[in-house]
């Protein structure tokens, strides 16, 4: 990411698989209660519908048919304790996320979506549950030594990127003309298009690039590295997004969150998709939806 232009909300929003979108029934919109009642209504029906993109490892649908990857394994402890007992996924492609939560396609994205001030005044975020460096897929061999956007400038290397994510902005920072950097789908389309040599690196986050890259012996992944925005650090932090009027359940989710990382139990959700204690954060979204 995230990570990751928003597209068209009709055609975005085709759901993976069988109709997911028609087979899911709606909550209705919030009423005139301050902060919304969403958390209320969810617990009424037990289930909580959460949009997922289908990246690994922040939130997809496993090999068995099941939803999983750090966000989602989160919210099923979260809303558990909320009161919530069904986790319902709502699969979508990434640049649909933001669109669909504020259709009511689903109720909470949890989907590791990074924060940033373009996002914050569309949804509003929990506090991240973790913060994430940069990293290409290459050649294997990395033949032109890429380690940074900067790199690319100088280098004049093809690159790519998935739908809406962040890394985009980052490489035009760095000086990558916006039209020249491919944009694919997602990390999977990505790596085969560096292995196919239709382009020479893709960008996505570090954890998401190492996952990936052990699929295919033709490709690697560059060591981590943090990309600059303006000369300041590009702090890549996600977190699960609710629709502006629902902060009642935003407080609450905020609440459980921060007694999971007080507690320790946050690593123990995520260590399982490779996440170490120096992807925990104590950034607050406040800090990450500042200009």
């Amino acid at each position: 990411m995230s990570r990751r232009s928003l597209l068209g909300l009709t055609a975005a929003l085709g759901l993976a698989g069988t109709g997911a979108a028609t087979a899911c029934t709606r909550v209705g919109s919030a009423d005139d209660t301050e902060g919304g009642n969403l958390l209320e209504r969810l617990r009424d029906q037990g289930t909580v519908r959460v949009g997922i993109a289908g990246e690994v490892p922040y939130g997809y649908i496993n090999d068995e048919g099941e939803l999983t990857g750090e966000a989602p394994e989160i919210a099923k402890v979260i809303f558990e304790r909320l009161g919530v007992e069904s986790v319902v996924p709502v699969p979508t492609e990434f640049g649909s996320l933001i669109p669909g939560l504020r259709a009511q396609q689903f109720d909470v994205v949890s989907a590791g979506m990074y924060i940033n001030p373009d996002r914050c005044r569309q949804v509003i975020f929990s506090d991240p549950d973790y913060v994430m460096l940069d990293a290409f897929i290459v050649e294997a061999g990395n033949p032109l030594g890429l380690s940074s956007y900067e790199d690319i400038v100088a280098s004049g290397a093809r690159l790519a990127s998935g739908t809406a994510y962040a890394e985009i902005d980052y490489a035009v920072a760095a000086g990558v003309p916006r039209d020249d950097i491919l944009i694919l789908p997602d990390q999977v389309a990505g790596m085969q298009a560096v292995a196919q040599g239709r382009v020479d690196a893709f960008a996505g986050t570090a954890i998401t690039v190492r996952e990936v890259v052990a699929r295919n012996a033709e490709v690697e992944s560059t060591e981590p590295f943090q990309p600059y925005v303006d000369g300041e650090p590009a702090i890549g932090a996600g977190g699960f997004a609710f629709r502006p009027t629902e902060t009642n359940l935003r407080d609450a989710f905020n609440a459980e969150l921060h007694r999971l990382k007080e507690s320790g139990e946050l690593l123990e959700i995520v260590r399982p998709f490779g996440f170490t204690e120096d992807e925990m954060t104590d950034l607050t979204a406040e800090e990450l939806c500042r200009p």
